[in-house]
């Protein structure tokens, strides 16, 4: 009997132990990235994001950040494959899978990286959440880069001064702009930019200014030409494994969606919307000629002529995917504006 006692004693507290163990483990989420540790993503967005969620699930809930994966394209795959847990990508890199979030990325219509990206996550939410584009995948958050302009080694002084010149485009709507403009595409993702100009593989780059220092562009250009409102955006995705998140506890799902969707949405797009005044600052450094342009300029009405019915193939492409696509494109234009 006494034995029994004891017995049954032990296997309490080890069963305590064992509560208290699982109670305080702690679940080390890792995430991609593709970018240098310099970039936006990496030395705001992420590390403020690890610690909204450290703090909003008590410490039982981090993020690891893991650099050089490959291509950012590869990210989706990854993440599905659970080979990590969570990353973020260019939608356009993977042409015809994410069609509706090209909605922010269309010409003129995301001068602000903040408030596009809010907007877009709205929208998402109310229109594009049943089109499934994110099946296998559970969306985190969506943001958009600064407004996306172009980068030359030669003088532009009309639309005309890029026709059938080699221009690096990056997928999603800039490669339907850059078939208005007459340009020759050339494809490659942002890390091979420096090494493209610097070869004269490519004469010039559609990209927001902030790229000018984080992937030394500013190096290897000697013209920028900023429209006011920006020739287009490109749309980002953040997301995880399904399966990554459901293994973690109801508690801390809910903790950690508390600090993504629109907060996380918001502090993305905010982060690299602010980081242009560093691509300015690093193109005056460097001595790059910098052409501001107005609404009233020639090239800035040919342009907005030029794409003008951009808007209304996406609408198309939207409605064919049983999203009311008007409808999307007045609520993001009356948020994002």
């Amino acid at each position: 009997m006494k034995k029994i006692t004891t017995l049954l004693a032990t296997a309490s507290v080890c069963a305590g132990m064992l509560m208290s163990f699982n109670a305080s483990a702690v679940t080390t989420l890792k995430v991609g990235t593709w970018l240098p540790p310099t970039a936006p993503q990496n030395a705001v967005v992420w590390p403020t994001w690890a610690k909204w969620v450290e703090e909003a699930t008590e410490g039982r809930v981090k993020v690891e950040l893991e650099y050089g994966l490959g291509h950012p394209k590869s990210m989706f795959d990854l993440v599905e494959d659970q080979v990590i847990d969570a990353s973020f990508t260019v939608n356009g890199y993977v042409p015809g899978r994410f069609s509706l979030g090209k909605l922010a990325e269309l010409p003129g219509e995301s001068p602000n990286a903040e408030k596009a990206s809010v907007a877009l996550w709205d929208v998402q939410e109310k229109y594009f959440n049943k089109a499934n584009e994110y099946d296998g995948l559970k969306l985190l958050g969506l943001f958009v880069h600064g407004p996306g302009q172009l980068h030359t080694t030669f003088p532009v002084n009309s639309l005309a001064d890029i026709k059938d010149k080699k221009i690096r485009i990056g997928g999603g709507v800039v490669n339907e702009m850059g078939q208005i403009l007459g340009v020759t595409p050339v494809g490659a993702p942002a890390p091979k930019i420096y090494e493209m100009m610097q070869q004269g593989v490519v004469e010039g780059v559609f990209l927001p200014v902030l790229d000018l220092k984080y992937l030394r562009v500013a190096e290897v250009s000697k013209y920028l030409t900023a429209f006011p409102d920006g020739m287009y955006t490109t749309t980002f995705s953040i997301f995880m494994n399904p399966d990554s998140f459901d293994a973690l506890s109801e508690k801390d799902q809910q903790a950690l969606m508390s600090v993504s969707g629109e907060k996380l949405s918001r502090l993305a797009g905010k982060a690299w919307g602010d980081a242009d005044a560093d691509g300015y600052a690093e193109a005056k450094a460097n001595g790059i000629v910098i052409n501001k342009l107005t609404d009233s300029d020639p090239m800035v009405t040919e342009f907005k002529a030029a794409t003008a019915s951009m808007s209304a193939e996406w609408i198309e492409q939207a409605d064919a995917k049983n999203v009311d696509g008007q409808a999307a494109l007045d609520m993001f234009r009356s948020l994002a504006k």
